[in-house]
């Protein structure tokens, strides 16, 4: 079907913007791409270094230009769960590497944090910067030039947008995402949150709120609620770096290594030396950006995709914006409801038909393009399916079934969840931020309330504990943005915030910091940009300044006369304890040059 006609004029917009960047970017990658094979360039003592741990069958064939070498950037760690599988992905890729008739060596590990065990800590300060972090160590494993393809081993939260960042600077290479997959369901995810909910009010303590967390994250893989982790796995597949059917098979099983065995045979397939040479920076394009906007609000999927996408995007010559992000969300609607937007978890949507329906319903009403390039082929339609082992072991597919498999966690375009997807862009007197929508009430999509100012997170779970805040309010937390703190999330105050809210107090968050992936029932206006450290009009709000926060009509308004408004000196805060600890003092040059909210929140220009 053609795509709808909104789609097609906010693509060809983006098309138009970005031309000049586009342009530029995709000639560096054709003339990168001419070159041949790159070990050709290495002296006799680049390539013996370059091989010197080989295999003498491996040596022999690198030391030629016609047997393929695929390059392995691996974020393995034993401490972070959706990591911990990649342990054994190596052997496993050079395995069915070698049965393809090609070579395969780690060319780097890039780092790996956990934004569960950091939040609410100082390490937190570090995570959004571990992006960039994470996009230029993936760029110096690849900088040895040996390598004619790439594979990556990434799931988690900054992890996959920096190694994507890192795949479209090669983007003469071609680069295939190999996921992980989720782990098992554990104690459900409403459990899991009314637990948090009766800690913060006091009702339970740490031992039965570690008895609940313990339950929820039991084993390796992702997190099983739809935060940020998950959201990448959805773009993977739908932005076509994955292969189809990847993203949501659990590790340890059958399936998931016949599907690592054959995403590192495809990558070899797709090199210059074969037939169906498919360099990633040629393969993404503006139609493959919007098609993952149109995922993540079709999923409901995580705030942080409003910086990671942008940032992606610039990476590949393409300007995405928020606005173009709001209006995507006006005209696709909300079809799964996974936790927090749910009760199910992931392991529940992937059951009812996952991605595959997922993609056939967007695909059927043309609300996304099919006409893109992916490591499987050409065209979407390929990612409709089921991915199986058949009586070999090896992969197979199957066409989705017409009908999902459980209507109240993935649905069909004709009976939405709602009308229009997840996320939404916010403008007004205290600047530009965006909101998640999908797992807020719609009674509560306006809030209009007097504010309350803090100047870090803690500052509010005081006041709440003294039980200052048994009232109508709307949160003020500033000095959170990327050039005062790092911008870390602020997941902590789900609890709290949530707690009032269910005593029937209406309550809003408005923060230049973030909210977790799993950004949940309470309005937040996040992302405020300029952000306070930087000037930004958040800086000038006073505690009892009346704010309206309007998700309906996309506006984030301090209701003071204007010229007053204007006139008032914005507040400055003592940030020196956030230079410190923890490594932030190694972060200062993050700090100095990182780029607005709304550009990405990047250090990169």
């Amino acid at each position: 079907m053609a795509a709808h006609s909104a789609i097609e004029a906010i693509t060809a917009r983006i098309v138009e913007r970005s031309k000049p960047q586009r342009e530029a970017y995709l000639d560096r990658v054709r003339r990168a791409a001419a070159r041949g094979p790159h070990r050709s360039t290495l002296s006799c003592g680049n390539l013996a270094h370059g091989f010197a741990v080989c295999s003498p069958a491996d040596k022999d064939a690198l030391a030629g230009d016609v047997v393929p070498n695929l390059g392995i950037i691996t974020s393995y760690n034993d401490m972070l769960s959706a990591h911990q599988p990649y342990e054994t992905f190596p052997a496993i890729i050079r395995d069915a590497v070698r049965e393809a008739g090609g070579v395969a060596q780690v060319a780097g590990g890039v780092p790996a944090m956990c934004d569960g065990v950091t939040q609410g800590q100082p390490g937190m300060e570090l995570s959004l910067f571990s992006r960039d972090a994470i996009a230029m160590a993936a760029g110096i494993g690849l900088s040895h030039n040996m390598f004619d393809a790439a594979v990556f081993l990434g799931i988690c939260d900054k992890i996959v947008p920096g190694l994507v960042i890192a795949a479209l600077a090669f983007g003469h290479l071609p680069s295939v995402f190999i996921p992980a997959g989720p782990m098992t369901t554990g104690l459900p995810n409403d459990e899991k949150s009314r637990i948090r909910q009766l800690y913060a009010e006091g009702k339970v303590g740490r031992a039965e709120l570690l008895d609940a967390e313990s339950k929820s994250y039991h084993g390796p893989g992702t997190c099983t609620f739809y935060g940020t982790a998950n959201s990448n796995q959805m773009l993977m597949e739908i932005m076509g770096f994955h292969l189809p059917g990847a993203s949501f098979v659990n590790p340890g099983t059958p399936l998931r290594e016949a599907l690592t065995r054959e995403a590192a045979k495809r990558a070899l397939a797709i090199t210059a030396i074969g037939n169906e040479f498919t360099p990633a920076g040629e393969m993404i394009d503006e139609r493959s950006f919007v098609n993952g906007v149109v995922g993540l609000h079709a999923t409901g999927g995580s705030t942080n995709h409003t910086l990671h996408l942008v940032a992606m995007a610039r990476a590949a010559g393409i300007c995405l914006t928020w606005q173009d992000i709001s209006e995507l969300s006006d005209v696709v609607p909300l079809l799964a409801r996974v936790y927090p937007n749910g009760l199910a978890d992931v392991n529940h949507f992937h059951a009812a038909g996952g991605m595959g329906f997922l993609i056939k319903q967007l695909l059927k009403h043309g609300l996304v393009h099919d006409d893109v390039r992916t490591v499987f082929g050409h065209g979407l339609e390929a990612y409709t399916v089921e991915a199986k082992l058949d009586a070999a072991g090896q992969v197979h597919r199957e066409p989705v079934p017409e009908q999902s498999g459980d209507p109240k966690v993935l649905t069909s375009i004709d009976v939405p969840f709602q009308s229009s997807g997840g996320l939404k862009m916010l403008t007004g007197n205290i600047g530009k931020g965006v909101i998640k929508i999908s797992a807020v009430k719609p009674e509560r999509h306006i809030v209009e309330a007097p504010a309350i100012v803090f100047h870090d997170q803690q500052e509010l779970q005081d006041a709440f504990k003294r039980g200052d805040l048994n009232k109508d309010f709307v949160a003020v937390v500033r000095f959170q943005g990327p050039k005062a703190n790092g911008m870390p999330e602020l997941h902590r105050l789900t609890p709290p915030l949530g707690v009032l809210q269910d005593r029937g107090f209406k309550v809003a968050l408005v923060t230049d910091g973030r909210m977790s992936g799993a950004s949940g029932k309470v309005p937040a206006a996040i992302h405020l940009t300029p952000e306070a450290y930087d000037g930004g009009p958040i800086g000038k709000i006073r505690d009892g300044d009346m704010i309206r926060l309007d998700a309906v009509a996309g506006t984030i308004e301090v209701l003071a006369d204007a010229a007053e408004f204007d006139a008032r000196p914005a507040a400055t805060a003592d940030l020196s304890e956030n230079e410190f600890g923890m490594g932030r003092e190694l972060f200062a040059p993050f700090r100095r040059n990182v780029g607005f909210a709304d550009q990405g929140a990047s250090v990169f220009a």
